[in-house]
């Protein structure tokens, strides 16, 4: 699809982008090349970024237009232009969604892993179904029947339902009941033996049980999704924490902005719903099933074969030192690629700090953090063995706010000092700072990472972190947690932090390329990020080009630049680069008339994380690391196997070829 919706803006759609990028997604869902189980991966992550994109996206173009908003955005589109579009392409992608995990699973059956109806079991299966229906299922569902002394039931957000028809009485209309598929709660796939089968199907299979006396004429299911973008109004907190968790509340009762049926719901219970949800007719998607493909990511069956190779990283040069990591740091910065390199390494420098006796405080950002117990345990040891331990939380991560409110209580009452940012902005920054006394004096240890302490997706994403012992570095990070947890001003020499000195500090590299280009010096940008949306960047991006500034971006995401156009950015080009792990480090790389400086960071170039949030973008500071870095990037430019190239008419063309990146740095971690 083309990205392009207004032919004379010089920006691209975002969100056509973003829906350009989950087709990329769904390409490798029915990449015959992908084992069959990661291809059901592959659709059930495209129905989950789907889901997102509805909760959040769509319900903030209907926010815009409810607010009667008429001026057009970037890209020239008035928000119900773009509502236009994003109908027309969501309602054909959820048909093609749903067909990609269709055929994975026919597929399968050739395999031996049955996606089955009820009826297709034998006699000595369904007996086994109906016990475990009857021990583990019915106890949970609830009939809510509709009629003047039952009304209409809240459905909750992406809940899956059964709509059930009744014979009325004595002649009477069909009565309408709804039972909610509880999903989350049971799991959505059943497993009977070498069969699998859809909750939703089990229940439907036995819904009689619900209503005994009543003739079920039929049973439909479909899906509710609403607005979970609630805004937070932290000025007039006067306790962020109660007002998040309240906040947490009011989001479960957000406006619906999408309904999904499977085809055949009568029109009078579409009509019911339809009027209840208040939805126009061009939020209802008439789908095949199964509906809420994201739940279709574990299936309940061991095949190794038919998934990706399991992956162990080999050891790094901190595993190897027997002196033990500060030591190792004090002979150098140590640079991790995840998951080619674990992220055990950054779990062992925090247990170490917290156990060493000469570690007196321990300082960490958090934003988004599962539920590894050695993590909360490390932070628990160190503030129980008496260091100074500073949890700097972020609460508001969007989808993780009641974990993290979780793990706040959890450290605060194992002593740490738990603080929750800077009014107005997420802290979206990966740092740790240790501080060590030693022969000499106090000393600083550093981690920057461009992913989230997480070791659960430090499996399944592409980042990058360093641990450091650096002066100058040290002393930036200790800058900006004074500035964090105190308000403290801030000054740095290492470190781009935004919304204070990031964006500036990227405008001056790129001004500084041009001036290389316009004294006949070697000028070029290699970037890699997963969005590009700010209009400003974008400009500065131009600029160079024009100047004859050489740029070249990895993009995983969106990206609302155009390159390639005559006069305006025939320098740039731009690739996305997908593959078995989700690309998320983020490089920033500036030739410099032939002594390049390479970055990393947490940042990508949006508006929101160089303005409305706190990032940490850190320079790779030995000659080894430069080279590693820009090598990196070097790969994945040549990659094949999972690159797209973004053309000037806004479509993304795939590369030909088998080349991955990723195969390829699995393989040089496998030789160290």
């Amino acid at each position: 699809m083309s990205t392009v919706a207004n032919p004379q803006s010089h920006l691209l759609n975002r969100e056509l982008s973003w829906l350009a990028f989950n087709e990329r997604v769904l390409a490798e869902a029915k990449d015959e090349r992908n084992p069959l189980l990661e291809r059901l991966k592959y659709a059930a992550i495209c129905g989950s970024n789907l889901d997102e994109f509805f909760m959040v996206r769509v319900a903030g173009i209907h926010r815009q237009i409810a607010a009667g908003v008429h001026t057009p955005g970037p890209d020239g589109l008035l928000p119900r232009e773009t509502l236009a579009l994003v109908r027309e392409r969501t309602h054909a992608m959820l048909r093609e969604i749903e067909g990609a995990a269709r055929a994975v699973i026919a597929e399968l059956r050739g395999q031996g892993v049955r996606f089955v109806a009820v009826g297709e079991l034998s006699k000595g299966e369904r007996a086994q179904l109906r016990e475990h229906y009857l021990a583990e299922i019915q106890p949970v569902l609830t009939p809510l029947i509709v009629d003047p002394s039952h009304p209409f039931p809240y459905m909750s957000n992406l809940s899956l339902n059964l709509g059930v028809l009744l014979r009325g009485k004595k002649g009477a209309e069909p009565d309408f009941a709804r039972v909610k598929v509880p999903v989350g709660v049971l799991p959505r796939l059943v497993a009977v033996g070498e069969h699998v089968l859809l909750l939703e199907d089990v229940i439907a299979a036995y819904i009689g049980d619900l209503f005994k006396g009543r003739e079920v004429l039929a049973c439909h299911v479909f899906r509710v999704t609403r607005n979970t973008d609630y805004e937070f109004e932290e000025e007039e907190a006067e306790d962020l924490l109660a007002t998040i968790e309240d906040g947490l509340r009011r989001r479960r009762f957000g406006s619906a902005v999408r309904l999904e049926l499977v085809a055949g719901l009568p029109d009078d219970i579409l009509e019911l719903l339809q009027e209840k949800l208040s939805l126009d007719d061009a939020d209802i998607f008439r789908l095949e099933g199964p509906l809420g493909t994201a739940d279709l990511m574990g299936v309940p069956v061991r095949r190794p074969e038919l998934s990706f190779p399991d992956f162990t990283p080999k050891a790094s040069e901190l595993d190897e030192d027997e002196n033990g990591i500060f030591e190792t740091l004090r002979a150098g910065d140590v640079m991790l690629h995840h998951p080619y390199d674990s992220f055990v390494n950054v779990l062992n420098f925090l247990e170490e700090a917290a156990h060493d006796p000469q570690v007196l405080a321990i300082k960490q950002t958090l934003y988004r953090t599962g539920d590894d117990p050695r993590l909360l345990g490390a932070l628990r040891d160190a503030a129980e063995n008496g260091k100074q331990v500073v949890a700097m939380i972020e609460l508001k991560a969007r989808f993780d706010e009641q974990r993290n409110i979780s793990w706040a209580r959890k450290l605060e009452r194992a002593g740490a000092h738990v603080v929750y940012g800077i009014t107005g902005l997420k802290t979206h920054a990966k740092v740790t700072l240790v501080v060590r006394r030693e022969e000499h004096g106090l000393r600083r240890y550093v981690h920057i990472g461009t992913g989230n302490y997480n070791p659960k997706t430090a499996r399944l994403y592409t980042d990058l972190s360093m641990l450091s012992a650096d002066t100058e570095l040290g002393a930036d990070v200790a800058e900006l947690f004074n500035h964090l947890t105190g308000y403290a001003e801030a000054e740095y020499h290492r470190l781009l932090v935004a919304p204070d000195t990031a964006r500036s500090g990227f405008e001056a590299l790129l001004e500084r390329e041009i001036e290389h280009a316009q004294a006949g010096r070697e000028a070029w940008a290699r970037l890699k990020f997963n969005q590009l949306t700010d209009p400003g960047m974008i400009e500065a991006l131009y600029r160079a080009s024009q100047a004859g500034v050489r740029i070249d971006m990895v993009i995983r995401g969106v990206c609302c630049l155009r390159p390639g156009v005559p006069g305006l950015s025939e320098h740039v080009r731009v690739h996305s680069l997908l593959g078995r792990y989700l690309e998320h480090a983020r490089i920033y790389a500036f030739g410099n008339g032939g002594h390049p400086e390479v970055y990393f960071g947490s940042a990508d170039w949006m508006s929101r994380n160089l303005d409305r949030r706190v990032e940490v973008i850190a320079p790779a500071l030995e000659d080894r690391w430069r080279a590693f870095l820009l090598g990196l990037i070097d790969t994945e430019w040549a990659d094949e196997r999972g690159s797209w190239v973004l053309g000037v008419d806004g479509h993304y063309v795939k590369v030909s070829g088998d080349r991955s990146a990723q195969r390829l740095f699995a393989e040089r971690s496998q030789m160290r």
